[in-house]
């Protein structure tokens, strides 16, 4: 039984940061009240507080979150064998955590830059993935050119959430385009095959 309770308390969870985040996107993080929070969510205000003490505590989540499945990659890319289907998978899996919470998550970090710098995350932890991630995505030996690639690569699906404002297209289709440039992005390996 507590396993099914810790699933349902963590689905609960996710569902509390999806709706904040959705609500963050539309009036702004400011103007959301963790009442207001509560009742999109159809909970009282003490279920919500059950889960999340404050604003900066559901976004401090949701960057934690990111932040140890960026980490759980970089491991798991560390213990395969390097080269270039490697260097796929990784990008796959990048555009997939990056994509978890759709545009919503980029913009709202983009507009809220000082509620980024007062919530208290470990920004190193991810400066130290990323990191590993550029070593792992550039093929040995590359030229600079080809070292930006992969850093590029990297971060288009982050910068479509901030470019893609105005452009007349659904968000899945905005996300699908960014996924389709990054890999075309990523260096190609000697033989041609993408990295």
């Amino acid at each position: 039984m507590g396993g099914a309770t810790a699933a349902l308390q963590g689905t609960t969870k996710a569902q509390i940061q999806s709706v904040a985040l959705r609500l963050f996107a539309e009036r702004g993080y400011d103007s959301t009240s963790m009442r207001e929070i509560a009742e999109a969510l159809s909970f009282t205000k003490a279920a919500l507080y059950y889960h999340f003490a404050s604003k900066e505590d559901i976004v401090r989540s949701l960057i934690d979150t990111m932040l140890s499945q960026v980490g759980e990659l970089v491991d798991w890319a560390h213990s395969q064998t390097q080269g270039p289907g490697l260097r796929h998978e990784v990008l796959t899996r990048w555009i997939d955590i990056m994509q978890g919470q759709g545009l919503r998550m980029f913009r709202f970090i983009n507009a809220n830059h000082r509620v980024m710098r007062e919530i208290s995350t470990d920004k190193s932890g991810m400066e130290e993935h990323l990191r590993a991630l550029y070593e792992i995505l550039t093929p040995p030996g590359a030229g600079l050119a080809d070292q930006l690639r992969a850093r590029l690569s990297l971060m288009v699906v982050n910068m479509a959430g901030l470019a893609s404002n105005g452009l007349e297209a659904s968000e899945e289709d905005i996300l699908a385009a960014a996924r389709q440039i990054s890999m075309e992005l990523a260096p190609k390996d000697p033989t041609g095959d993408p990295a």
